[in-house]
């Protein structure tokens, strides 16, 4: 690895953490950079997972304050969250390749529900009660995202972000930081799996680290103070970027 390819990676791990922590999708700035300097997809895959872990970690503890009495909402989404992102590590071991096609319509069907997040809350108000976070399907579709989440994770955050939006009634700066709390726990499953089995290459995984964990910081300092408008929009932008980037190859 030269110094220019070791500088970039540790930029891009850092803009991945900061992107991670306020919306998601930050695979989308670490993965392509990867490819471009060689790795072969799978590598580069499992690398970078690797390496988001300690930036995911980061952005759950700046978004701490957030996440005062969400124990339970954490526990029961966590239990469906790590499930489904060990059941995509093993499928991306199995079946690499095997989602390329389906990213961008997950991607896009994200975007449409946290545009239309308010409105069908306010839609399902009626039926939806405080802990509406124990429903069946909102766990099943957590596992069927995770599951994502675990194979390749571009745009998981956008996913969850809709669908806690859908589902729980409560502040966006609070379901954000529940989000990162499972995004850490998705990757953090799947990285163990590939430390285990994977060819996981250590010096970008760590450069990546370090980058992601100061981003995560960064993140949530800058996120955190977002009024609730303003983050949603801020995940739809990156969200269409996320789609064009993916589209275009």
């Amino acid at each position: 690895m030269s110094p220019f390819e070791a500088v970039a990676i540790l930029g891009a791990g850092l803009a991945a953490g900061t992107i991670n922590t306020i919306v998601g999708s930050g695979s989308l700035i670490t993965f392509p950079i990867l490819l471009a300097f060689g790795y072969a997809p799978l590598d580069a895959n499992v690398s970078n997972t690797v390496g988001l872990v300690p930036g995911s970690l980061s952005g759950a503890v700046g978004y701490r304050r957030e996440l005062v009495g969400q124990r339970p909402r954490a526990i029961r989404l966590g239990v469906a969250s790590g499930a489904g992102g060990l059941t995509g590590a093993v499928l991306l071991l199995v079946f690499p390749g095997a989602f390329a096609a389906i990213v961008p319509v997950l991607i896009a069907v994200a975007l449409a529900l946290v545009a239309a997040g308010p409105r069908l809350s306010t839609a399902l108000a009626e039926h939806r009660h405080a802990d509406s976070h124990r429903s069946w399907p909102l766990a099943v579709l957590f596992y069927a995202t995770a599951i994502y989440g675990g194979y390749f994770g571009a745009g998981m955050g956008i996913i969850m972000i809709a669908l806690l939006t859908i589902f729980v009634a409560d502040d966006l700066q609070r379901l954000n930081g529940l989000k990162n709390v499972l995004a850490a726990l998705i990757n953090g499953v799947a990285a163990i799996l590939f430390v285990t089995v994977a060819p996981v290459h250590w010096d970008v995984a760590l450069l990546i680290a370090a980058g992601s964990i100061v981003g995560g910081q960064i993140g949530a300092r800058v996120g955190r103070r977002l009024p609730a408008p303003a983050l949603r929009l801020i995940i739809i932008g990156v969200g269409l970027v996320a789609e064009a980037r993916l589209l275009l190859g």
